[in-house]
């Protein structure tokens, strides 16, 4: 290869570099400038800061109505969690082993979710819940999480599925074992990071979710989005900033983990070398 082709990979390789930075820079700046916001000690929204202070932390840790919130989103989330976990992964496993021309329609029904804008799968959960009693109570909230959070656990363990070598099913189950035993001593545990990913993505689900959550809880079931929702509309306060940070931190940190659980599934693939 000439001097030049060298000289035109290497700047159409930085021009990319740039180009990606740049793209990168204009989707986060905006987030992490909640951060110093935080750290403002006085009473009004002010950049920069003639000062760094940690009041508006202990502002949320003392209000009542702050801890309340965090505890509700906790409680959903990790409710959405642990039901939307093993219902993604069986359907899962029953896609990786369907052979149908279905397949495609089920996909796009179980992704309908992910794809229909929010506030119309939340006026339609209003409509349905409101008959069965379940609009301002922490029932429907969950189911309604669950739906929501159910497309991206099927899609992280129906992903981590790809390649696993279902022979080892058959054979455990040839020799004798339930399909319960096969599911927890067998298939479990080589998807098991795949699984973990997918439990970390339903929980952020929940936990940050806003709009539905507007039209189902009620007073008692207020969470921290609906919480800051509230603050925001009626009175800024810069104990929002400091909600908004610890809630970049959480995410950041979740998707961390589901990013590392993602790669040691792909580690522990079959057909991996």
């Amino acid at each position: 290869m000439s001097t030049h082709g060298i000289a035109s990979r290497g700047w159409g390789r930085f021009a990319l570099i740039g180009y990606c930075s740049l793209v990168f820079a204009f989707l986060v700046l905006p987030i992490l400038a909640v951060v110093p916001l935080s750290l403002n000690p006085s009473s009004f929204l002010v950049f920069p800061e003639h000062g760094l202070s940690l009041r508006w932390y202990r502002a949320l840790w003392d209000s009542p109505q702050w801890m309340r919130a965090f505890g509700n989103s906790l409680s959903v989330a990790t409710a959405t969690m642990l039901i939307a976990t093993p219902l993604g992964t069986l359907a899962a496993i029953g896609l990786a082993n369907m052979r149908s021309r279905a397949k495609p329609l089920i996909v796009a029904l179980l992704s309908a979710p992910m794809v229909v804008p929010v506030v119309i799968v939340a006026i339609a959960f209003y409509f349905l819940f409101a008959p069965l009693g379940l609009v301002n109570g922490f029932a429907g909230l969950v189911i309604a999480h669950t739906v929501l959070a159910l497309p991206f656990v099927v899609i992280v363990v129906h992903a981590s599925l790809q390649g696993f070598d279902f022979e080892l099913v058959r054979a455990a189950a040839s020799l004798g074992a339930r399909p319960a035993t096969v599911m927890v001593r067998v298939l479990a545990p080589l998807i098991a990071p795949g699984i973990a990913a997918g439990a970390v993505f339903a929980f952020m689900t929940s936990f940050d979710e806003t709009v539905v959550a507007l039209f189902i809880a009620g007073p008692d079931q207020r969470t921290l989005p609906m919480q800051m929702f509230e603050g925001v509309r009626e009175q800024i306060s810069p104990a929002i900033t400091a909600a908004a940070t610890l809630l970049v931190i959480a995410s950041t940190v979740l998707l961390g983990t589901a990013e590392l659980l993602r790669r040691r599934a792909d580690r522990l693939r079959p057909d991996r070398p």
